[in-house]
């Protein structure tokens, strides 16, 4: 963005940049020790996954406070407004975010009571699959790249083909041994957890490319099949 004649202005906008960052900087963190609490069975990587969790919440207080002053004050027009707004709908979904992997790291201490006689390969992909979309979209947000937001965009049906793949395992093992029920429950949890955490990082992707360009990206992102989402239909 261009320079303002009130540097005021333009130090108040980096300020917003800055909070943004940090934000982004603590959910990313969060979903990473969600998978180390799960898949290194780390009660320790949990506690501070839960714990950040106040930290992103008080942000999103602190960022909601500072762009109503910024709209107050500076009646902001044109990129300058779409950015403001913009960040005020991203607070959101990191917050949601952080939620989310909060969530995941609490299931992992149920986990841990229990011996899984399966891989948890697949959790693994897709912990990696979210955690590259979330890095790849903080950098996004913070250099006002539509093309990296794009690209963020559209991985999200990889994450969706991982996450039915996921669901389909642990149903057949709850099948095979009722003994897998409670713990393939709480990772079916988990992995939906991911999966809406995926569907956050590309809401905040779409709303990077309107900031940055004006315009909005295509209603229908590109997803994954719906297998695991059953139809029931009337008996004739």
């Amino acid at each position: 963005m261009p320079e303002h004649l009130v540097k005021s202005y333009d130090t108040e906008l980096n300020r917003l940049r800055d909070m943004m960052a940090e934000m982004g900087g603590i959910v990313e963190s969060q979903v990473a020790l969600a998978a180390q609490a799960i898949l290194q069975r780390d009660g320790e990587a949990a506690a501070k996954a839960v714990a950040e969790d106040s930290k992103v919440d008080a942000l999103e207080r602190d960022v909601e406070q500072f762009i109503i002053r910024m709209l107050a004050l500076r009646q902001p027009m044109a990129a300058d407004l779409r950015f403001i707004i913009a960040s005020l709908k991203m607070t959101g979904d990191l917050e949601r975010i952080g939620d989310y992997a909060a969530n995941a790291a609490k299931r992992s201490i149920v986990l841990s009571q229990f011996s899984l006689p399966f891989s948890l390969a697949g959790l693994a992909n897709m912990f990696r699959l979210v955690q590259e979309q979330l890095k790849s979209i903080i950098d996004a947000v913070g250099t006002g790249d539509p093309d990296k937001a794009i690209e963020v965009w559209r991985s999200d049906q990889a994450v969706d083909d991982v996450y039915n793949g996921i669901f389909r395992e642990l149903i057949t093992y709850m099948m095979e041994d009722p003994r897998n029920i409670t713990p393939c429950t709480h990772l079916l949890f988990i992995a939906k957890n991911l999966e809406r955490i995926g569907d956050h990082t590309t809401n905040i992707a779409e709303t990077v490319y309107y900031a940055v360009r004006g315009e909005t990206l295509p209603d229908a992102r590109p997803k994954g099949d719906n297998s695991p989402y059953a139809v029931v239909r009337p008996q004739e």
